[in-house]
């Protein structure tokens, strides 16, 4: 072997390892295991309620406003000049309590007089009558004719009758003094004094003020046309049962969200649509104890003892609204995500009813909805019981601060 051969044999040898060593990296960069491929992603959670149809007792709520029952105007029935005011004005008063004193002397000089001319009156028919009873005598025994007899008696009917004219005219002028005393017809909370003391009273400025009954205590509420239809048809159609001859119970609920004490009743109904408010009148009557309400305050009547039957409620969070309407996010028995289109009713606290599109036994969305897709496999988990707040729990009252929909 010559020298070049030689140097190439020990290169050879030198480069061996390096050879092996390669073609091993090489052997486990090409047929080494291949990358293990990521497991699927678990389908996502959501929580769901069954829906479990119940009656459920639904109420109606209306702002409304106080009224008087008995709101009298205090007006003069004589003229003269008012002497006094007796009340204190934005008190409570009783019957018969004194509110105006007018001047008396004018009033007591007619009684004065009318007794005087009473008198008169009376005198002059006794003069008449003992000539009556002279006369008769004397005509039965022919001393007399029987004109001045009827002449007689014409002049005692005619005294007589003048008598009766005076006493009306003394029961009118003692009517008149009494006037001059001017009372409170009933109880109730006094406004302001509309003339002052000195002021002369003719006919043209006779009220003196006004007197407000606070018990009983009116309160007036409005029912629009569509609402009120809207109500008989759902009351046609079975989906509400109204309480028995339409008795409402109705709760007051005033501007502090606190509920009054007492309840009442509608006790009339405008049998009239008014054209310029789109409504009907609605008056409900109720005790008023120590005059708590007012007249004319913002209340809110509240009209209970209405049920609607198998009703359906989902929370209002699980509703989605889009450009063709309501839906919810139902849960297949495979479970399957599937987008069902729903109608709506009227709200109930927290809850949305569903009169259309669900039925006994199906499963809703109500958290973790929010980018589901049709067909998507989903894991479903119940609601929690203190979060939910459908038909299959105990319904709460509507909120003071999201009231029943309107619907009567």
């Amino acid at each position: 072997m010559n020298a070049k051969g030689e140097r190439m044999q020990r290169l050879r040898l030198k480069l061996s390892p390096v050879l092996i060593v390669c073609s091993f990296l090489a052997a486990g960069i090409g047929c080494g295991k291949k990358e293990e491929a990521k497991p699927p992603a678990p389908p996502p959670e959501v929580f769901v309620i069954k829906i479990e149809p119940r009656d459920t007792p639904i109420s109606f709520q209306y702002v409304a406003q106080t009224q008087s029952s008995h709101q009298v105007e205090i007006r003069a029935r004589v003229n003269g000049f008012l002497d006094r005011r007796v009340y204190t004005e934005g008190d409570t008063v009783k019957a018969g309590d004194v509110l105006f004193l007018m001047d008396k002397k004018p009033f007591e000089a007619q009684v004065a007089d009318a007794k005087a001319a009473l008198d008169r009156q009376n005198a002059a028919m006794e003069t008449a009558r003992a000539n009556l009873e002279r006369v008769k005598p004397l005509v039965e025994q022919n001393a007399l004719s029987k004109k001045q007899l009827d002449d007689s008696t014409g002049v005692y009917q005619s005294y007589a009758a003048a008598v009766e004219q005076a006493k009306a005219v003394l029961t009118q002028a003692q009517l008149n003094l009494s006037y001059a005393t001017i009372t409170s017809p009933v109880d109730g909370i006094t406004g302001a004094a509309l003339l002052q003391d000195g002021a002369y009273i003719n006919a043209l400025n006779s009220q003196l003020t006004t007197v407000s009954a606070l018990s009983p205590i009116w309160v007036n509420f409005s029912i629009s046309q569509e609402g009120l239809q809207n109500y008989r048809d759902q009351v046609a159609k079975g989906l509400i049962i109204p309480p028995p001859k339409g008795a409402y119970e109705v709760e007051i609920i005033r501007s502090d969200g606190s509920i009054f004490p007492s309840k009442g009743r509608i006790t009339f109904a405008a049998p009239l649509y008014n054209p310029q408010t789109g409504t009907f009148l609605l008056r409900v009557t109720l005790d008023n104890p120590g005059g708590m309400l007012r007249p004319n305050q913002y209340v809110q009547a509240r009209l209970n003892g209405a049920v609607r039957p198998n009703a359906i409620l989902v929370p209002q969070r699980a509703v989605q609204q889009g450009a063709k309407g309501h839906s919810v996010w139902v849960v297949t028995k495979d479970n399957k995500a599937e987008s069902r289109p729903v109608v709506v009713g009227d709200w109930y606290g927290n809850d949305w009813f569903i009169t259309e599109g669900l039925r006994a036994g199906d499963v809703v969305v109500v958290d973790g909805g929010l980018g589901l897709q049709s067909g998507v496999a989903v894991a479903p988990r119940p609601l929690a019981a203190e979060k939910a707040t459908a038909s299959g729990g105990v319904p709460p009252a509507p909120s003071k601060d999201r009231p029943a929909k309107k619907s009567y």
